[in-house]
């Protein structure tokens, strides 16, 4: 399907205030003959310099592999910290390449489909429509949302960028059609690259409440097939939007109306893949359980998939472990490493002590933990806390886990 941007439609309309932040009041388009929400204003013009390829509508997929390289101290103010329990996780390692994931719908089209650039496999879309989680999620006052995506092309030739949508749905049949869907909602757009976000609440009381912004800088522009990774963050009415290391947006009433409970994720108008997408409940308790319960299981510690590298995104968990450490000079801990079931018993023990080891060298050569109060040992898939039957259940069995000794 075509995609026509929305942001060419509402420049003409506001182009003496170009530099203007949108009124949080819905901008509303139309596309395909939908309703479509825009949050951004217009996209600037590209400066004379910047490649034009009017027409083309196939471009060479570029060979930048991301983020996984980025170093640590990079995310020295990244302050995300994951829920701890997880409730739902889509990394579509279960479905067959070319075919629709058995847990979302949509008024569209996708595939699972893998790519040279980067590893796992990855729901790509590109389509003015949806896709949806189909079963509602039952989500409490606080917990995080997680995903990487990449933007790519269009049918157009064009980056369109992505929207993703976490919204309070109608009920649970309903596709909730419309510029602002559902009894309420987030919406986080990337739109031709630049970042911007609306809240909502579809009720007489909350009409005057919702939100709007976007976040300019060439530091924050996502770029076409380039891996980024989400993070949102939900304290009660509390909202915090992250990508990569920068904190995007930080809203502390974004929804301050009891009765707000989000229970769908949407992914819809644009072009992306996405994967390892992870929904998790409940903030982690690390000095408590550390201290007084003395084993702390983490899921705030990331790799790439068969790899040993901690990933930026840790940073938050490994300084706070960190300061719990130096805050208690005598407290020394054992790392173990564990993984889920696919693969050997053997390729999963030796990535299981890999992984931590790579943690125990990150708290000593980045925050200054004395090696000698650390030991780090792998157990593979020896010690599941779930069944290996899903990827929820896979996603619980990989973990790090931290034992005072």
């Amino acid at each position: 399907m075509r995609i026509i941007i929305a942001l060419l439609v509402f420049a003409g309309s506001v182009a003496a205030s170009a530099a203007q932040i949108p009124n949080p009041k819905r901008i509303l388009q139309k596309k395909s003959g939908e309703v479509i929400d825009s949050v951004l204003a217009p996209k600037p013009e590209p400066k004379e310099d910047e490649e034009q390829e009017e027409g083309n509508s196939e471009r060479p997929a570029k060979t930048d592999t991301g983020k996984s390289d980025a170093d640590l101290q990079t995310y020295s103010k990244y302050d995300f910290m994951p829920g701890e329990k997880v409730v739902f996780f889509e990394d579509f390692s279960q479905e067959a390449i070319g075919d629709f994931p058995a847990a979302w719908n949509t008024n569209g089209s996708a595939e699972v489909v893998t790519t040279n650039l980067y590893p796992g496999k990855w729901l790509k879309f590109s389509m003015s429509d949806a896709l949806w989680t189909d079963a509602l999620l039952d989500l409490p006052e606080n917990y995080t949302i997680e995903f990487d995506v990449v933007p790519i092309y269009a049918e157009d030739g064009e980056m369109p960028g992505y929207q993703f949508r976490l919204i309070q749905s109608i009920n649970e049949r309903s596709f909730d059609y419309g510029a602002v869907p559902g009894k309420a909602g987030l919406l986080f757009a990337c739109e031709g690259g630049r970042n911007g976000y609306r809240t909502y609440i579809n009720s007489e009381e909350g009409d005057e409440l919702g939100l709007g912004g976007y976040k300019d800088g060439d530091q924050y522009t996502q770029q076409v097939n380039k891996l980024y990774h989400v993070a949102i963050w939900i304290q009660k009415s509390r909202v915090r939007v992250y990508l990569d290391q920068h904190k995007l947006f930080d809203l502390p009433k974004a929804f301050p109306l009891p009765g707000v409970k989000m229970d769908r994720l949407r992914f819809e108008t644009g072009a992306a893949m996405f994967s390892n997408l992870r929904v998790a409940i409940g903030a982690p308790d690390i000095r408590n359980k550390l201290l007084t319960e003395g084993k702390l299981v983490s899921y705030g510690i990331y790799f790439d998939v068969n790899k040993d590298a901690v990933k930026p995104t840790s940073y938050a968990s490994l300084k706070e472990i960190a300061g719990i450490m130096k805050d208690n000079p005598d407290l020394r801990i054992r790392i173990v490493g564990h993984t889920d079931s696919d693969g050997t018993d053997a390729a999963n023990l030796d990535l299981s002590k890999r992984r931590a080891v790579s943690v125990k060298t990150e708290l000593v050569k980045s925050f200054g933990i004395d090696e000698r109060r650390l030991e780090a040992e792998g157990a593979g898939e020896s010690q599941p806390i779930a069944p290996n039957d899903n990827a929820s259940n896979k996603a619980l069995n990989r973990r790090v886990e931290f034992i005072r000794l």
